[in-house]
């Protein structure tokens, strides 16, 4: 196992790293201190060949100018909160409403997780090069009660497994909900879309969705449904069920098994024979199937334009406005309560 560490440049005055993680099998993984930024994960097809399983960009420059959460992180709260708007211990908070076509709160606001740059350090750890990343969000960042303490822990391994742990510490009461956002194409060619990926998701039901992407409050059963991915689906097939080609749903998660990890997805792209295997300890994962990446002019590291579908997401995360839905499992935080999260990614090839 082998790291490198390199300058990729300033944000606001404080430097920011690209460390690279490297297995001995030639899988590399490079991540950004800005953002949490998974800038590239290099795996192998049957074949051995090396190529890049996530879209993003070769420089930093690129993510400041904008983009839609290519590998980062994303946080306090993934996902939706409705108009803003929970209330906790009898007082309401109030946050930004930064998604524009929905008018609501997503991913933490403009000024999120994603937006600060991370410290850092490098351990090896049970056969594994883990890459720990540090934060401090303060009492009142973004709206949000409580100095929260975070360690966002990314790690490889020999087998090609690729995890992302949290763990955070809040002074107060507060709410929480973090993920990685990477989008995934294993084909490893830019430019082209997932429609060849077959899907599968360990699913019995979804969370259906309004016109504004909230939960109805059901948790509706995938059978008889396009959302049934509980059988490999070629997605080019899936997508033409929908009657606007997209999907961005959370698909609630069953048990654990005894590491305390659920099945949650595996992805698979018969060409080249790359899959990925997802398993965590979260009870939902949000697929959402790149259907809106045409909307804007986004460019890859070669200059290729990303069109719709260049990639999917699996976001294994907490279910969206889960605050002011107490059917949902919980995503509050008690004051000096340690919160834990464990996500694995695990590459594979046949």
């Amino acid at each position: 196992m082998r790291h490198d560490i390199e300058p990729a440049g300033e944000v606001k005055g404080r430097p920011v790293a690209k460390i690279t993680l490297e297995n001995d099998q030639g899988m590399k993984v490079a991540v950004l201190t800005y953002g949490c930024i998974v800038q590239s994960v290099l795996v192998p097809d049957r074949s051995g060949n090396i190529a890049d399983a996530t879209l993003g960009y070769g420089e930093l420059d690129a993510y400041l100018k904008g983009h839609p959460f290519f590998g980062s992180i994303a946080g306090r709260f993934a996902n939706r909160i409705c108009e803003g708007r929970f209330t906790l211990n009898g007082k309401t908070y109030t946050l930004e409403c930064n998604e524009a076509p929905t008018g609501q709160h997503l991913h933490g606001g403009t000024q999120g997780f994603d937006k600060a740059v991370w410290g850092y350090g490098i351990e090896e750890r049970d056969g594994a090069l883990a890459l720990n990343l540090y934060h401090t969000s303060p009492d009142g960042d973004a709206g949000y009660p409580g100095r929260l303490d975070v360690v966002h822990t990314i790690w490889l391994d020999q087998s090609n497994a690729l995890g992302m742990e949290f763990r955070a510490v809040s002074d107060r009461d507060t709410i929480l909900n973090l993920v990685n956002h990477s989008y995934y194409n294993l084909s490893g060619i830019e430019g082209t879309t997932v429609e060849d990926h077959e899907l599968s998701v360990s699913a019995d039901t979804f969370i259906p969705v309004d016109d504004r992407m909230l939960p109805t409050g059901a948790i509706a059963p995938v059978a008889g449904t396009e959302f049934d991915f509980r059988a490999p689906r070629r997605l080019s097939d899936a997508f033409i069920a929908r009657p606007d080609g997209s999907f961005d749903n959370n698909f609630c998660l069953g048990a654990a098994e005894e590491d305390g990890l659920r099945p949650a997805a595996d992805l698979y792209h018969p060409p080249s024979g790359r899959g990925m295997r997802v398993r965590t300890t979260q009870p939902g994962v949000q697929f959402y199937n790149g259907a809106k990446l045409s909307n804007r002019a986004w460019y890859g590291r070669n200059g290729t334009r990303y069109p719709a579908y260049a990639g999917l997401c699996l976001e294994t995360q907490h279910f969206p406005d889960s605050p002011n839905r107490p059917q949902f499992p919980t995503t509050t935080l008690r004051a000096g309560q340690l919160w834990e999260q464990r996500t694995v990614h695990a590459f594979y090839t046949r």
